[in-house]
């Protein structure tokens, strides 16, 4: 199994490997669908772009509270929490169908939180099983494939959301996708997984908590992968609030940010693919790091205004982006202790991903200040230079290679 190159077969061979991805996929296509049907629905019940945005604040805003929640992974058994959490966003969701005038949006904002916090322990108690149920050789390929799962369902679902949305209203979207948490959940019924009962936790809620910081912190490992995370999705949300600036650029109408936004999961779907090779092949530190170089180069590179240039860069940043996501993922579940994961793994998520709200409010604002094209310029040559810590010290190919699965959980 080991000498397999492509992802793919690697994955599908292993049965619970296989179970999760056709979990992941099933229920990121609800999830997608939902996400651009809910700001749909507020916009027609309102007429407010205001109150359509806060949509994706209401789920998105739970993430920060990351520690916190993880920490519900590390307290229980994970399989039965998966199972619990699918079965309990498939029931709230169906308080949706209520929805059907401006005075009960509340519940509809209310069950977008409930969603967003469910996601966080969801994808923490996620991480965790996976890493004890999936063979380590294994888990680079099973997050790349998470990937393209991920990003094939952004660019399939909406559309299909939408067009649910159309034809049959809101609460047809929210049937559909608490449809998808039921299948997800038969899916992890399946699992051949054996959970011992967690270890009584020792300190209040605040010591446990701050484990998960603290491993991260000290490990020598982990720390550069998910610092360089954060700093890429900073960058990433001040290159995307670029975007539209860019399009006028090249003359075109707004709409073709859809043109854009496609090219590039069409390029994270191929990194996912080929991921699990390349990290074998580089390492964690050289992957992450050659990525974030590609997407630095391609944000730099956006400056040109050409339709052809812009497409490439695109691609580009499709396929570099995702490489330090996945690497920091995948560094954090082998180098994690199983007591620990739940909590490391939604630590890491909130310090990887909030900063991409602050990239994007912040060029949100520097986009109205200054000339884009050095603006662009300048982020890129910035965004390169976050790539060379990880060089300095590349971790051996053979250290995602050649581990035994006893190895993903140390404890």
């Amino acid at each position: 199994m080991t000498t397999t190159t492509w992802a793919l077969p690697r994955v599908l061979r292993d049965r619970d490997a296989r179970l999760y991805l056709a979990g992941v996929v099933i229920s990121g296509f609800g999830t997608s669908a939902l996400w651009l049907a809910s700001g749909v629905w507020v916009k027609d019940l309102t007429g407010s772009d205001g109150l359509a945005a806060l949509c994706m604040l209401a789920m998105w805003a739970p993430t920060l509270a990351g520690p916190l929640l993880g920490t519900l992974a590390d307290r229980t058994r994970r399989k039965p929490l998966l199972i619990g959490v699918n079965l309990l966003l498939a029931a709230l969701l169906l308080s949706l169908l209520a929805v059907d005038s401006p005075d009960r949006l509340w519940l509809l904002f209310a069950v977008l939180f409930v969603y967003g916090a469910a996601g966080v322990v969801h994808d923490a108690a996620e991480s965790a099983l996976v890493a004890g149920s999936v063979p380590a050789p294994l888990l680079g390929d099973f997050n790349g494939l998470r990937m393209t799962a991920t990003e094939g369902m952004k660019l399939l679902a909406p559309l299909a959301g939408a067009g649910v949305y159309a034809a049959y209203g809101g609460a047809s979207v929210a049937l559909l996708d608490a449809g998808t948490f039921v299948v997800a959940t038969g899916l992890y019924a399946c699992l051949r997984v054996r959970e011992g009962k967690p270890a009584r936790p020792a300190g209040d809620w605040r010591t446990q908590t701050a484990e998960g910081a603290r491993h991260l912190w000290s490990h020598t490992r982990l720390r550069p992968l998910v610092l360089a995370g954060g700093t890429t999705m900073l960058f990433a949300g001040l290159n995307g609030a670029m975007t539209y600036a860019v399009i006028d650029g090249l003359g075109h109408a707004p709409a073709y940010a859809g043109v854009l936004y496609a090219v590039q999961g069409a390029g994270s779907v191929a990194i996912g693919l080929l991921s699990g090779p390349a990290l074998r092949r580089l390492g964690e530190r050289r992957f992450a790091a050659y990525g974030i170089a590609l997407t630095a180069a391609a944000a730099g590179l956006r400056a040109v205004p050409s339709d052809p240039v812009a497409l490439v860069c695109s691609a580009a940043v499709g396929v570099g982006l995702p490489c330090v996501l996945i690497a920091a993922l995948t560094a954090v579940q082998r180098d994690t202790p199983d007591a620990l994961l739940g909590r490391t793994a939604a630590t890491a998520n909130t310090l990887v991903f909030t900063p991409n709200v602050v990239g994007l409010a912040a060029g949100a604002a520097l986009v109205e200040l200054l000339d884009v094209r050095p603006l662009l310029a300048v982020i890129g040559l910035a965004w390169l230079v976050t790539a060379l810590p990880l060089l300095q010290s590349p971790a051996r190919p053979s250290r995602t290679a050649a581990r035994s699965p006893s190895d993903a959980n140390p404890a």
